[in-house]
């Protein structure tokens, strides 16, 4: 496993899909306040069928963003940015979006739920949030904390 080597995403996707056309693509971001930083991870999560998956990463550290609601759009935003790049750039098909939101009200996120939902369906993409089975925002939420 090699970790913090940076590739041409087009060329090595492209690549990788060759050699491997039964993975699924899955994008997600996740978020955490780290001192005096917003520290964004998004990742492309490639779903092997019943095996497993190989994750592709970026961090991105920007001034700390006290507002939950503004951190949490700024998840939503990089993921669709993401996905619209894979689908527009690199001609590949998103699977999903996976939203590090929550479907139960008594969560802060679930606030911002139906917006995102609603806008990553209006980009011609599908979402999908927690309880749901979310490899990308989980891989994602890792990466924040390394």
């Amino acid at each position: 496993m090699q970790t913090g080597r940076a590739i041409d995403l087009k060329t090595y996707l492209a690549r990788f899909l060759q050699a491997r056309p039964e993975c699924t693509l899955h994008v997600g971001t996740d978020s955490q306040n780290v001192r005096h930083f917003t520290v964004y991870a998004s990742v492309i999560v490639l779903r092997y069928p019943n095996m497993g998956a190989h994750v592709l990463y970026r961090r991105e550290k920007v001034p700390k963003i006290e507002d939950s609601f503004v951190k949490l759009w700024g998840e939503t935003e990089r993921s669709v940015n993401l996905a619209c790049y894979l689908r527009d750039d690199c001609r590949l098909k998103v699977a999903q979006i996976d939203l590090d939101f929550n479907t139960n009200p008594e969560y802060f996120s679930n606030r911002l739920l139906q917006a995102s939902s609603g806008y990553i369906t209006a980009m011609g993409f599908k979402s999908a949030a927690k309880p749901e089975l979310l490899m990308a925002t989980w891989a994602a939420n890792v990466l924040c904390q390394i």
